[in-house]
């Protein structure tokens, strides 16, 4: 097990291939991708091939990380970087089980992406998307200290917004 991250309640590591079941799983529920534009697995083995051809640890020694309660050793989702070459930017995401949403996970979790971003990987700058109807995930990259920047076309059907968070420069006084 990789262990990236550590929160006082949680466990950030790489997913593996045995995250495989309860990533399907996690994309199974209507209420946790509805707002992603994602569609559901088709099947575990699915679910196990995207995580065999996962490459962005590999090419950008970050990513997407699973998320791990310390006390129950349970999966609770996944939470992380992900960098766009086409964009050339970081995107902090996260995406949880339905019965682990408004406990604070989504919100520990990205805040200690975003320290560990900053602070170990020295990146200067992220941003977090997601669609205007998502009041949930808004108000954690608002938490976690982003700012609104734009709206833009999410899927030719929806509106998103982007929130933007830029490292501080330090004050030498």
């Amino acid at each position: 097990m990789s262990q990236i991250l550590e929160t006082e309640r949680l466990i950030l590591r790489e997913l593996n291939t045995d995250d495989a079941e309860n990533f399907y799983k996690l994309n199974l529920n209507p209420n946790v991708i509805k707002y992603t534009g994602n569609s559901a697995f088709k099947n575990i083995n699915e679910a196990q091939e995207f995580l065999i051809n996962y490459q962005d640890y590999k090419l950008n020694g970050f990513g997407r990380w699973a998320v791990i309660e310390k006390s129950t050793n349970e999966f609770l989702g996944w939470c992380g970087l992900k960098y766009d070459q086409n964009l050339d930017e970081t995107d902090i995401g996260f995406r949880f089980f339905e019965e682990y949403w408004n406990k604070g996970f989504a919100t520990e979790s990205a805040k200690a992406c975003l320290d560990y971003g900053f602070e170990t990987l020295n990146l200067k700058t992220f941003v977090g998307r997601a669609m205007k109807e998502n009041l949930a995930s808004i108000k954690v990259l608002e938490k976690i200290g982003l700012n609104f920047e734009r709206e833009f076309d999410f899927d030719k059907k929806n509106k998103g917004v982007i929130y933007k968070i830029e490292k501080q420069k330090s004050n030498p006084n």
